[in-house]
């Protein structure tokens, strides 16, 4: 492939801002000479700061060497790690298990002698902006709180009196379309139909009082394409019909319920335009993800279980998908309920992987639990009740608020009668050798976001009846988390559910997806102001996991670190302030007036509790990393390391470091920002973020300490 004009550019561009380097190209007599007169500029650039020297060779731990590096040792950095992996092959799973080759300052001293084979414009830009942080003109200047501030006020909130009135048109025409449907018989539902109701209103006023049960919205969620865009006005363009068409024949499940719908805004005044991005980007379906849909492939390595036989972190699980794990004190329980499903489908789930088999899908009927259920929900809870280390159970799916409330209470009574049980077998063993007993109980949702009708009395006085028994046996942290993706979904009827939740005993935290369309300046930090108010506690950020399935929401690590380093630090909490943390689980129901008034001491504008990570294969949370090398297409390869702030199963000690090809270019990232109207000299540092830390956990997120010494020793392990 011959170099492209726009390559020729910023090559030309990279000489000319250089010449320092332009002098080593010219005078080197082989590339063998050039790379090693480049290693000694960096390396003289890198000792001016020993603590740098000592990070790169790693000599020091990753935590105490991060802090104390400069921007322009980044670069530094990186070129050295450049040198020290090059010609390594690395596995690409953005291309289907191919191989890539990592080569880059090799690859510049061929493009600079004119043999530029396979080198895409992409590379050579990424360079530029290494060599400008390189010499220090790339510098990293901390935004004011001001300019954050100002960030946020572009993203408007679902709680927006303008934004509440488009949403209330949105839901009229919806509720119309469904009148029309029923009346002419191509609706036809058992539950829902009309009775005494002659006229438009009377049957307009029936369908509002539908709305607010969330049966009616899973009853009446769309499925196709067709329908979607009719009950979006018709407003869809061919284009996306057609492709969404293809994502169905392609056997990808499509399920959006009429709530989450009229939070799409079909018409846009100027002042919301792109205002919906992040919820359109769980909607609708790419290009990238049609393509693969198919040859997805496992990105939690974990979660590949045999019965009986260890899983990628060693812990020995009982069943294929009901019990995920991969460290001591936490599983994932997954009962065989409606629990399984969702209330809406978001296009970058990882259960993609999944679809492609059949094994979960939105066929509501066939998930309903069947007579054998109970016995082996029993079965799985005997796995926590015997289990030396696990302490914290996240009940999930799919979605835990997606089983019915008699389900739902036959769970937390089957898992009460459990945790008695364990705490009973606790009091024949010796100190030194007690089991950890339950400290924390979790129900993953997203139904909060996606249909918070159904929040009701009845389910929070399930919900407050088991933290009531529950507390009693020892049970110290009853927890809602939610996955809210953006400002515009925080509505009035989600901030009632929160608010009946924590009025319930229930803390309510929320993870959040770190999608492209949610990385805009701003964005994050608005969220996180906005689910304060609500009463709601952040909990992690997550990059986008997958590989080129998820390439169109995908946000590069390097812009999950700038987000952190430069809009984050602004909601962080003194450590003069950690009490006032570590209390807040015991109050959920005070949860806002502790989250003010913590605020006004502080002085922040947000509670950043927070961590900004990628969930790594096989080694858990991460966001320790080093940009190691580079593809030719532009494709930053990253070098994880493990969490070391937590503990992790025994076998994270034999563990190769985790690398990862990034599914996106740097530049194509800043292309789809720039799409999107974002001014990209606002983000230009984003190019500098080559090395990663993982934050510390928040107090509010650290389990309880025992009155009891527990024992040390790991069962269901084999490593």
């Amino acid at each position: 492939m011959v170099l492209s004009s726009r390559g020729h550019e910023l090559l030309q561009v990279l000489r000319n801002e250089n010449p320092t380097l332009n002098r080593y190209f010219t005078e080197s007599n082989n590339y063998e000479e050039f790379r090693d007169i480049l290693k000694d500029h960096a390396l003289k650039i890198l000792s001016e700061n020993p603590n740098a020297v000592k990070y790169y060779n790693k000599e020091i731990n990753t935590c105490e060497g991060y802090y104390s590096i400069t921007f322009r040792d980044y670069a530094s950095i990186r070129i050295l790690d450049y040198i020290d992996h090059a010609g390594r092959t690395f596995e690409d799973l953005n291309q289907r298990g191919e191989t890539e080759l990592s080569d880059p300052i090799k690859m510049l001293w061929d493009a600079a002698k004119g043999n530029s084979d396979d080198i895409y414009d992409d590379f050579f830009e990424d360079m530029v902006y290494l060599f400008r942080q390189l010499d220090g003109r790339l510098k990293r200047e901390i935004p004011t709180k001001s300019q954050i501030l100002e960030w946020m006020d572009r993203h408007p909130s679902g709680l927006d009196e303008e934004i509440i009135k488009i949403r209330k048109e949105n839901k009229n025409r919806i509720i119309r379309i469904i009148i029309e449907k029923i009346d002419s018989g191509e609706i036809n539902d058992k539950k829902y139909f009309f009775t005494d109701e002659t006229d438009f209103e009377a049957k307009k006023a029936t369908v509002e009082k539908w709305w607010n049960e969330s049966v009616f919205h899973l009853r009446f969620a769309v499925r196709t394409p067709e329908m979607l865009n009719e009950l979006l006005g018709g407003t869809l363009k061919p284009a996306m019909i057609e492709r969404l068409n293809r994502a169905k024949d392609k056997g990808i499940p499509f399920f959006v319920n009429p709530y989450y719908l009229h939070l799409l805004n079909a018409d846009s005044p100027d002042f919301a335009h792109n205002t919906d991005l992040a919820i359109k980007a769980y909607v609708f379906y790419s290009e990238e993800l049609i393509e693969e849909f198919g040859h997805i492939v496992a990105w939690e390595k974990e979660d590949k279980v045999e019965p009986g036989k260890p899983n990628a972190a060693g812990w020995i699980l009982p069943g294929h998908h009901t019990i995920h794990r991969r460290y001591p004190e936490v599983a994932i329980l997954i009962p065989e309920t409606m629990g399984r499903a969702c209330g809406g489908l978001c296009s970058s789930c990882q259960r993609m992987y999944d679809f492609q088999s059949g094994h979960l899908n939105f066929n509501l009927n066939k998930l309903r639990p069947g007579e054998t259920w109970l016995d082996k929900l029993r079965n799985r809870l005997s796995y926590f009740e015997n289990d030396s280390q696990l302490r914290d159970i996240l009940i999930t799916g799919g979605d835990a608020l997606m089983s019915s409330d008699n389900s739902l209470k036959q769970i937390l009574d089957e898992l009460y009668q459990m945790i008695k049980r364990k705490k009973e077998a606790n009091d024949a063993r010796p100190e030194g050798k007690k089991y950890a007993e339950m400290l924390r109980v979790r129900l993953g949702t997203r139904l909060p976001v996606y249909l918070p009708q159904r929040i009701t009395p009845e389910l929070c006085e399930i919900l407050g009846d088991f933290k009531a028994r529950a507390s009693k046996l020892g049970v110290r942290q009853f927890v809602v988390q939610n996955h809210f993706e953006t400002a515009m979904e925080l509505t009035p009827e989600a901030v009632k559910g929160i608010k009946m939740l924590t009025e319930a005993g229930w803390m309510v935290t929320n993870q959040l997806v770190f999608l492209a369309q949610s990385s805009r300046r701003g964005h994050t930090a608005k969220l996180r102001k906005v689910l304060n108010d609500a009463g709601v506690l952040p909990y992690y950020t997550f990059t986008v996991k997958g590989y080129k399935e998820n390439y169109w929401n995908f946000a590069t690590s390097a812009r999950s670190l700038q987000e952190k380093v430069e809009e984050k630090y602004i909601g962080y909490v003194d450590q003069k302030y950690y009490d006032d943390l570590k209390a807040m689980p015991d109050h959920p129901e005070n949860l806002v007036n502790n989250i003010v008034k913590l605020r006004e001491k502080a002085e922040i504008p947000f509670m950043a509790t927070d961590r900004n990570v990628l969930n790594m294969p096989g080694v858990g949370k991460s966001s320790t990393f080093r940009v190691i090398g580079i593809t030719r297409h532009g494709r930053r390869i990253l070098e994880f390391e493990h969490d070391h702030s937590r503990r992790h199963s025994p076998i994270i000690k034999e563990m190769e470091k985790v690398y990862i090809i990034e599914s996106k270019t740097m530049s194509e990232y800043i292309g789809q920002i720039r799409d999107w109207g974002e001014d990209t000299k606002e983000y230009e540092t984003v190019w500098g973020y080559t090395l990663g830390e993982t934050e510390k956990v928040m107090p509010i997120y650290q389990y309880p300490d025992y009155d009891y010494d527990a024992t040390d020793e790991f069962t269901n392990l084999d490593i």
